[in-house]
């Protein structure tokens, strides 16, 4: 699964098997063998969509779902000259493959960094647990570094917000998840057609749990057992975008779960992943350019209609804020082809969009997490992910040094990343919502980074204690490459 999910020292890498119970989503059907999915751009409206649906018709190409909110056609063809065609008929801003491979033809490359909990641990944390606490609250280091413990006291939040988790498939059956759950705002994106029939949005066999465990970090319930969330009185959506046999983000599905999310009252968006299969997508590259294009109206869309659109800034502890990245795991689709990518005009979809909240992580001790992705001007806020014990292990009674969430079938469990960092922030824009239920959406990211307790830089940064400088951080107290403007403060965001 290409998400924002760390690999940690000495933890197993997963890679989730297709299973013949699998759902088969709208991009894999058996008449789709050579055929590849597409965006075409057009200006938004529907007379715009129909002028371009008989262009795409002469082109070959067989129209999946239009968006005419925000002109963007999701589109089939088997014509390998179907982009460099639509490109050029009048009206059509831009045109490109959200793929590189067939879309029958799609490979695996999940990382995971995880261990389930352990019934020992499960044990020993609800013997400590203090009144008021749920079970494996005293396992949950990073609810304190940002205040949510105390935040709690004053505000669960409401259960007027939603946060829509675009992810993997959430099971909302879990004892922590169900009673927070809005079915309504909930479905898959998968192919870029939403679908609520037979709860779409939940897991299947051989899927990911990532978007289970997002989940449960945002607003699983404080019911007196499991784990408590960041917001364990908001609503939370299930927008699964995730491919189940492959754990590929791509566009048509993004786009779809950020439009879905705003028609259906989602207050706040979390985006643990980057969209497949491009790390960074280059504006300069006519494909990529309509993948940016797409991404870029859909979020923006989104943020219009009232919603905080959230993400992880990614784990390959990469300075964000260099001239040039060299990217050597693009596409991850097909054979990755080593380039160098300028970011003044590459992006990563959709964490360094225009208006979108750019997440890094911190560890156990307070410091930029081992993995994570940094940058001045880059990196907004900065929130719990975890990190490996070895390297920021917590205070007792909290025993490992990633987060602690929700699996699905009523489990629990490890994950460290930005992709976990990200939820953190989501969960208190969340209780910003609760707290000032008219704000609109700049309000709400205002109030966020305002009420962030402001962390200077970490130097020397030598997370592994080997007398080399790992990282260097720009910036100053207020504002720096590490952590953005600082650690999001859950407290201050229900009472201020």
């Amino acid at each position: 699964m290409v998400s924002a999910v760390a690999f940690l020292p000495g933890t197993a890498s997963a890679r989730p098997a297709a299973m013949p119970d699998a759902p088969a989503s709208v991009s894999a059907s058996a008449s789709d063998a050579s055929s590849m999915s597409y965006v075409v751009n057009v200006r938004p409206g529907k007379g715009s969509s129909e002028r371009a649906k008989k262009a795409i018709a002469k082109a070959g190409g067989d129209v999946v779902i239009a968006y005419d909110k925000i002109g963007v056609i999701v589109v089939h063809s088997a014509n390998p000259d179907f982009a460099k065609t639509m490109r050029k008929v009048k009206g059509v801003d831009s045109a490109g493959a959200t793929r590189t491979a067939p879309l029958s033809a799609q490979t695996d490359n999940a990382l995971e960094s995880e261990r389930p909990l352990t019934a020992a641990e499960a044990k020993a944390a609800a013997g400590k647990a203090s009144a008021g606490q749920d079970e494996l609250e005293p396992l949950q280091w990073d609810l304190p570094a940002m205040k949510a413990d105390k935040a709690h006291e004053v505000s669960l939040g409401s259960s007027k917000v939603t946060v829509g988790v675009l992810d993997s498939g959430v099971d909302d059956t879990h004892p922590d998840i169900a009673p927070n759950f809005d079915r309504r705002a909930s479905a898959s994106c998968l192919g870029g057609v939403p679908v609520q029939k037979n709860d779409a949005w939940r897991p299947v066999a051989g899927e990911s749990d990532h978007g289970m465990h997002v989940a449960g970090t945002i607003a699983a319930a404080k019911n007196g057992t499991g784990v408590t969330g960041v917001a364990p009185g908001v609503k939370v959506a299930s927008l699964k975008v995730a491919e189940p046999a492959t754990g590929m983000y791509y566009t048509e599905a993004v786009v779809c779960g950020f439009v879905w999310a705003a028609d259906h009252g989602v207050d706040v968006t979390n985006n643990s992943y980057y969209t497949d299969p491009w790390l960074f997508n280059c504006k300069t590259d006519a494909d990529q350019k309509a993948l940016v294009d797409a991404v870029g109206r859909a979020a923006k869309y989104a943020e219009r209609k009232g919603a905080v659109n959230v993400a992880a800034a990614g784990n390959a502890k990469t300075d964000l804020a260099q001239d040039e990245i060299l990217d050597e795991s693009s596409p991850d689709d097909t054979t990755p082809v080593p380039r160098t990518v300028k970011t003044a005009d590459c992006l990563d979809l959709p964490s360094q969009l225009p208006g979108v909240v750019t997440v890094s992580a911190t560890g156990a001790k307070n410091i930029k997490a081992s993995y994570s992705n940094y940058g001045d001007g880059v990196i907004d806020i900065t929130a719990p992910g975890g990190d490996s014990t070895k390297y920021q292990a917590p205070n007792p009674p909290a025993v490992d040094g990633r987060i602690l969430s929700t699996l699905p079938g009523g489990k629990f469990g490890y994950k460290g990343g930005t992709s976990m960092a990200s939820p953190h922030a989501a969960g208190v824009a969340a209780l910003l919502k609760s707290t000032h239920p008219h704000a609109s959406a700049a309000r709400v990211k205002a109030l966020l980074y305002r009420q962030a307790d402001a962390m200077a830089c970490t130097k020397p940064y030598d997370y592994d204690g080997d007398g080399k400088v790992d990282a260097v951080c720009e910036g100053g107290r207020n504002k720096n490459g590490f952590y953005g403007v600082g650690m999001a403060d859950a407290l201050d965001a229900v009472r201020k």
